[in-house]
């Protein structure tokens, strides 16, 4: 095994036996390997499977059923526009049409060169700030089509201008 692979192994295993006994399921078993990894490879549904004495078909339904689960790697920066009744109503698509625009993406998904994540949120509990985005975890509301293409321009010239770990 690779050392690639045993590290993740071992951060797989680490997020599965931090879970208090109690609420060991296969659904918090993938909770924490996502928080732990920001997504969730075939290596980690392997391990919930072993850890949870589960099959790994149990773990791919559950894992499959939950829309907001990745499987791919994260881009370096998570960009998400909340797409809910409220932020819908307010504009929410207009703003993902420009951010899609800006990203040169169809839809959800990460850039070519894996500087950034676009993903579309049902709901941020901004509802009074709506519409409202995310850039790595940190909420701006009342967001136009224009402020949120100037948003995700200034987040890839910070990728330009500083490099891939520019923050």
């Amino acid at each position: 095994m690779t050392s690639t692979a045993e590290s993740l192994r071992q951060r797989v295993n680490r997020a599965l036996n931090s879970q208090k006994p109690k609420t060991i399921t296969v659904l918090s078993c993938l909770l924490a390997v996502e928080d732990e990894l920001g997504y969730i490879p075939q290596e980690a549904a392997e391990e919930v499977a072993r850890f949870t004495d589960s099959t790994i078909n149990d773990v791919w339904g559950v894992a499959s059923f939950y829309t907001n689960f990745q499987f791919q790697p994260p881009g370096r920066h998570r960009v998400e526009v909340c797409w809910g009744p409220t932020c819908h109503v307010l504009g929410a698509m207009d703003a993902i049409g420009e951010v899609l625009k800006s990203l040169d993406l169809s839809g959800e998904g990460t850039t070519d060169d894996g500087a950034i994540s676009l993903r579309y949120n049902t709901c941020l509990g901004a509802c009074a700030n709506g519409p409202v985005m995310s850039v790595d975890h940190h909420l701006i509301g009342r967001i136009t089509p224009e402020r949120a293409a100037q948003i995700v321009g200034e987040l890839k010239e910070r990728q330009t201008v500083g490099g891939p770990g520019a923050p």
